[in-house]
Protein backbone atom coordinates (compact mmCIF):
# COMPACT_ATOMS: atom_id res chain seq x y z
CA UNK A 1 0.00 0.00 0.00
CA UNK A 2 1.19 3.61 -0.78
CA UNK A 3 1.70 6.47 1.26
CA UNK A 4 0.05 8.91 -1.28
CA UNK A 5 -3.15 6.17 -1.05
CA UNK A 6 -3.21 6.42 2.85
CA UNK A 7 -2.91 10.46 2.45
CA UNK A 8 -5.61 10.36 0.39
CA UNK A 9 -7.80 8.73 2.73
CA UNK A 10 -6.67 10.62 5.98
CA UNK A 11 -9.59 12.98 6.45
CA UNK A 12 -11.83 9.62 6.04
CA UNK A 13 -10.20 7.71 8.50
CA UNK A 14 -9.94 11.03 11.24
CA UNK A 15 -13.86 10.69 10.50
CA UNK A 16 -14.14 7.11 10.70
CA UNK A 17 -11.48 6.37 13.40
CA UNK A 18 -13.57 9.01 16.06
CA UNK A 19 -10.79 11.50 15.30
CA UNK A 20 -7.53 9.14 16.54
CA UNK A 21 -9.30 9.00 20.11
CA UNK A 22 -7.39 6.12 21.31
CA UNK A 23 -9.81 5.72 24.41
CA UNK A 24 -12.73 5.83 21.65
CA UNK A 25 -11.23 3.38 19.61
CA UNK A 26 -10.38 0.89 22.64
CA UNK A 27 -13.78 0.46 23.11
CA UNK A 28 -15.15 -0.37 19.28
CA UNK A 29 -17.05 -3.72 19.54
CA UNK A 30 -18.50 -5.62 16.79
CA UNK A 31 -20.87 -3.37 15.13
CA UNK A 32 -18.00 -0.65 14.78
CA UNK A 33 -15.90 -2.90 12.92
CA UNK A 34 -18.45 -3.87 10.72
CA UNK A 35 -19.32 -0.23 10.10
CA UNK A 36 -15.35 0.15 9.42
CA UNK A 37 -15.24 -2.43 7.03
CA UNK A 38 -17.85 -1.01 5.01
CA UNK A 39 -16.46 1.96 4.79
CA UNK A 40 -15.46 3.08 1.43
CA UNK A 41 -13.40 6.25 2.80
CA UNK A 42 -10.55 3.81 4.37
CA UNK A 43 -9.16 1.08 3.18
CA UNK A 44 -11.61 -1.57 4.48
CA UNK A 45 -8.85 -4.49 5.85
CA UNK A 46 -9.90 -6.69 8.94
CA UNK A 47 -6.21 -7.31 10.25
CA UNK A 48 -5.63 -3.58 9.97
CA UNK A 49 -9.05 -2.54 11.74
CA UNK A 50 -8.55 -5.15 14.66
CA UNK A 51 -4.73 -4.01 15.07
CA UNK A 52 -5.73 0.01 14.83
CA UNK A 53 -8.08 -1.40 17.70
CA UNK A 54 -5.50 -3.21 19.56
CA UNK A 55 -3.03 -0.36 19.46
CA UNK A 56 -5.77 2.22 20.53
CA UNK A 57 -5.57 -0.15 23.92
CA UNK A 58 -1.52 -0.91 23.95
CA UNK A 59 -1.44 2.52 23.70
CA UNK A 60 -3.37 3.28 27.01
CA UNK A 61 -1.43 1.44 28.60
CA UNK A 62 1.85 2.56 27.56
CA UNK A 63 -0.11 6.15 28.79
CA UNK A 64 -0.07 4.58 32.21
CA UNK A 65 2.89 2.98 32.37
CA UNK A 66 5.06 6.39 30.93
CA UNK A 67 2.35 9.05 31.88
CA UNK A 68 2.33 9.60 27.78
CA UNK A 69 2.96 8.57 24.63
CA UNK A 70 4.80 11.12 24.20
CA UNK A 71 7.12 10.33 27.39
CA UNK A 72 7.39 6.80 25.58
CA UNK A 73 8.37 7.69 22.17
CA UNK A 74 11.11 10.32 23.49
CA UNK A 75 12.67 7.62 25.22
CA UNK A 76 14.24 6.35 21.77
CA UNK A 77 15.84 9.44 21.10
CA UNK A 78 17.13 10.23 24.64
CA UNK A 79 14.53 13.10 24.86
CA UNK A 80 16.33 15.09 22.44
CA UNK A 81 15.68 15.22 18.17
CA UNK A 82 17.96 13.78 16.16
CA UNK A 83 18.82 16.44 13.55
CA UNK A 84 20.76 14.47 10.30
CA UNK A 85 22.40 16.52 7.90
CA UNK A 86 21.92 14.78 4.60
CA UNK A 87 22.59 16.56 1.25
CA UNK A 88 20.60 14.68 -0.90
CA UNK A 89 16.27 13.20 -0.37
CA UNK A 90 18.27 9.87 -1.16
CA UNK A 91 20.36 9.73 1.75
CA UNK A 92 17.84 9.04 3.89
CA UNK A 93 17.24 5.77 5.35
CA UNK A 94 14.21 4.03 5.95
CA UNK A 95 15.15 2.46 9.18
CA UNK A 96 17.48 3.35 12.06
CA UNK A 97 18.91 1.74 15.01
CA UNK A 98 16.58 3.54 16.97
CA UNK A 99 13.42 3.13 14.93
CA UNK A 100 14.40 -0.71 14.97
CA UNK A 101 14.49 -0.34 18.91
CA UNK A 102 10.76 1.38 18.97
CA UNK A 103 9.52 -1.32 16.82
CA UNK A 104 10.83 -4.12 18.73
CA UNK A 105 9.48 -2.55 22.33
CA UNK A 106 6.35 -1.94 20.89
CA UNK A 107 5.78 -5.23 19.60
CA UNK A 108 6.66 -6.35 22.80
CA UNK A 109 3.82 -4.34 24.46
CA UNK A 110 1.51 -5.93 21.81
CA UNK A 111 1.39 -3.36 18.85
CA UNK A 112 0.85 -4.30 15.59
CA UNK A 113 1.77 -3.72 12.09
CA UNK A 114 4.50 -1.37 13.58
CA UNK A 115 7.48 -2.54 11.79
CA UNK A 116 11.31 0.07 11.88
CA UNK A 117 9.88 1.33 8.77
CA UNK A 118 6.71 2.78 9.96
CA UNK A 119 8.63 3.39 13.21
CA UNK A 120 11.17 5.81 11.79
CA UNK A 121 7.79 7.47 9.72
CA UNK A 122 6.46 7.95 12.72
CA UNK A 123 9.49 9.48 14.50
CA UNK A 124 9.96 11.59 11.70
CA UNK A 125 6.31 13.25 11.42
CA UNK A 126 6.16 13.70 15.58
CA UNK A 127 9.36 15.68 15.68
CA UNK A 128 11.55 13.03 16.95
CA UNK A 129 13.84 13.13 13.97
CA UNK A 130 14.43 15.85 11.97
CA UNK A 131 15.56 14.69 8.55
CA UNK A 132 15.24 17.76 6.67
CA UNK A 133 18.39 18.36 3.78
CA UNK A 134 20.91 20.86 4.48
CA UNK A 135 19.45 22.90 1.89
CA UNK A 136 15.70 22.40 2.78
CA UNK A 137 14.14 25.87 3.96
CA UNK A 138 12.57 23.92 6.73
CA UNK A 139 16.02 23.15 8.07
CA UNK A 140 16.53 24.52 11.70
Amino acid sequence: MSWTTILRKREGYRRAFDGFEAGVIARYGQPKVAALLGDGGIVRNRAKIAAAIGNARAMLEAQREFGSFDAYSWRFVGGVPRVNGWAALGELPAKTVESEAMSKDLLKRWFKFVGPTICYAFMQAAGLVDDHTIACFRRR
